[in-house]
């Protein structure tokens, strides 16, 4: 098949012809329909993450139809049209059977523990735990571009926040993570406050709902700045870029007893970031982290696409190749499209 793989951190990627993968006796091969270029990819490819072994294939996000299966799987068949969570569970731990499969103490996840979906094919284990049935109505495209981001941010306003309607809802960076906590935290009836540092980035998040923005490249203190948008603070606020500033600001922001969500990585350099310590005590403050979504919660999110309430579609800033996908890969930190990457030509 082919793949783009790197066989060291930091340098180009090369598109080559590697061996098909073959599924376990309780997995799946899955041919691989589009596949979403994501900053996690990124993060990867930097050496970020220490679970990664060379030479390597990365992407987690995609969707895309079975096309072998493992002697052992009841619920699945070849031809059926899928997508997958980026945190898959083992089955057998306590999370796994407390329905908390994003937290699985075995947890793999393609594109890091595993060859990911920047290829033809990718290989899933556990496929009855970990598969998701991709309904007709939505195009293999727009899974993809669910990836990572849209689920995680689901995950994040509606069953960490438990945002509700009329409170007010700050997003800070407006990458894919960010855009797609908008539509959610919109559609849900939230105010919603759009942070970047780009004005195009921030005209394509107030055209996803955002009632307000702000260029925190032009705003002198973010923090300071929503406290006077809301009349007192946020009610939720989500760092969706994952950096020691956004994340300050986040939890700066808020009003007390207000939630912060910490959805955007924070690995490397800024592993262990400066928090303001006495606001959380003082205030009563709650921070969450969120990490991907189960497939039991798909539904959910299913029916708000269905009903009309979720566009993800409107996310998807460009469509490219597999050969592009290098280029796209390297360049995710200078932040050069605004929405979702994502290869559909293979």
């Amino acid at each position: 098949m082919k793949a783009i793989v790197y066989e060291s951190f930091s340098t180009a990627p090369q598109l080559m012809h590697v061996q098909d993968p073959t599924p376990t006796q309780h997995g799946v091969v899955i041919k691989v329909m589009a596949t979403g270029v994501c900053r996690s990819d990124w993060h990867g490819w930097k050496g970020h993450d220490p679970d990664i072994q060379l030479p390597h294939v990365p992407g987690h996000e995609f969707s895309g139809v079975v096309e072998a299966i493992g002697a052992q799987v009841q619920n699945w068949k070849v031809g059926d049209r899928v997508t997958v969570p980026f945190v898959s569970g083992c089955g057998h731990c306590s999370e796994c059977h407390s329905g908390n499969q994003q937290v699985c103490d075995n947890q793999f996840q393609p594109g890091f523990t595993h060859w990911g979906s920047f290829a033809e094919y990718v290989a899933i284990d556990q496929a009855d735990l970990n598969l998701v049935q991709l309904p007709e109505n939505i195009d293999f495209t727009t899974a993809a571009s669910l990836g990572c981001r849209f689920v995680t941010s689901f995950r994040a306003v509606v069953d960490q926040a438990k945002t509700s309607a009329g409170q007010w809802v700050a997003i800070h960076g407006c990458g894919g993570v960010g855009l797609s906590a908008i539509m959610i935290a919109n559609a849900i009836g939230a105010n919603v406050i759009a942070i970047d540092i780009s004005d195009d980035v921030l005209a394509l998040a107030k055209n996803l709902g955002a009632v307000a923005t702000l260029n925190a490249a032009q705003t002198p203190n973010i923090a300071e700045a929503i406290r006077e948008i809301t009349k007192g603070g946020a009610h939720v606020s989500l760092d969706a870029l994952g950096n020691p500033m956004t994340c300050f600001n986040s939890i700066d922001s808020l009003r007390k007893r207000g939630k912060h969500i910490q959805v955007g990585l924070m690995l490397g350099d800024h592993s262990t970031p400066k928090i303001p310590m006495a606001k959380v005590i003082a205030n009563e403050l709650e921070i969450y982290g969120s990490h991907g979504m189960q497939t039991h919660r798909y539904d959910a999110m299913f029916t708000m696409i269905a009903s009309g309430k979720l566009q993800p579609h409107k996310l998807i800033g460009r469509t490219i190749n597999l050969k592009q996908s290098i280029a796209a890969l390297m360049n995710m930190d200078k932040f050069e499209v605004a929405g979702v990457t994502v290869v559909n030509q293979f």
